[in-house]
């Protein structure tokens, strides 16, 4: 996918917005998940503005492109996304965690409009994933589905079932996504459990599997129109990215995977977007 100067600009600009929204949403709620939500921002802004066939005045159209954020604790990135996307008003992100809000602390298809599969016990993603693409190729629809996992999640057993099969039905609609920020919520991965080397991992379960810097909009578009062009096989895009990235005082500190910011933190935070803004 070709992309021009301008539309990286663009699309830069977006994500420094998701990210005011990810701390905001925080802030007001006085809970979730700053780190990974952060890390994951280029990889769905390419996704849902370059990518995904979506329709926010039809949530449910039949032949929508469907996200499974299997890593369902990371929702504020999600819920940006949508709420930019005009899923629902942008006004309701500062309802996030509130009682009787559509906005629960992990997705919920039942109440967040665009959302395909309420997550949160992790590991079960990609398997829900080759679910609906069975479920398409028996319909004869041309439907993708894109499944973002947590490195730290990928110690699952169940993912590599999950990985096993996509690869045994040659399922080449399925593309993971893996968010390779190296932290989890007892520290580095390969000090908590090591999962390293990814790549030759998944190799090996027969993916076809393109590495990219997650935060790098042309690198991550053009890893997504690989695997729209991979026939008989999955895609793995193992994205290596930053743990909160674009706010130095999160940025590689795995203190800050379920923490939310204070007023302080989140003034600073908003000055360092602005001052990349320029």
């Amino acid at each position: 996918m070709r992309i021009s100067r301008n539309e990286v600009l663009h699309l830069e600009s977006i994500c420094r917005q998701v990210r005011r929204d990810i701390l905001g949403m925080l802030l007001t709620a006085g809970s979730g998940h700053a780190g990974g939500s952060l890390s994951a921002v280029e990889l769905l802004v390419a996704l849902y503005w370059k990518v995904l066939r979506h329709d926010a005045s039809n949530p449910s159209w039949t032949d929508r492109d469907r996200f499974i954020l299997s890593k369902g604790h990371a929702c504020p990135v999600l819920y940006s996304v949508l709420a930019r996307r005009g899923f629902f008003p942008v006004s309701d992100l500062s309802t996030l965690r509130k009682q009787g809000s559509i906005l629960q602390g992990h997705p919920d298809f039942r109440k967040t409009p665009g959302i395909d599969v309420s997550t949160g016990s992790l590991g079960q993603g990609l398997s829900i994933a080759n679910g609906l693409s069975l479920g398409g190729r028996f319909q004869q629809k041309n439907y993708r589905v894109y499944c973002l996992l947590g490195d730290g999640e990928i110690q699952e057993g169940q993912v590599w079932e999950a990985a096993m099969t996509a690869a045994h039905y040659h399922l080449n609609t399925v593309c993971a996504i893996v968010d390779n920020n190296g932290l989890q919520i007892d520290g580095r991965i390969e000090e908590v459990k090591n999962i390293y080397p990814i790549t030759e991992k998944w190799r090996a379960f027969n993916w076809h599997v393109v590495e990219v810097d997650g935060h790098d909009l042309r690198q991550i578009l053009a890893a997504y129109t690989k695997a729209i062009r991979t026939r008989k096989r999955p895609t793995l895009i193992l994205a290596h990215t930053i743990k909160g990235k674009g706010i130095s005082f999160i940025e590689e500190q795995v203190d800050w995977h379920g923490k939310a910011p204070n007023q302080d933190e989140y003034e600073r935070a908003m000055e360092e977007l602005e001052e990349q803004e320029a």
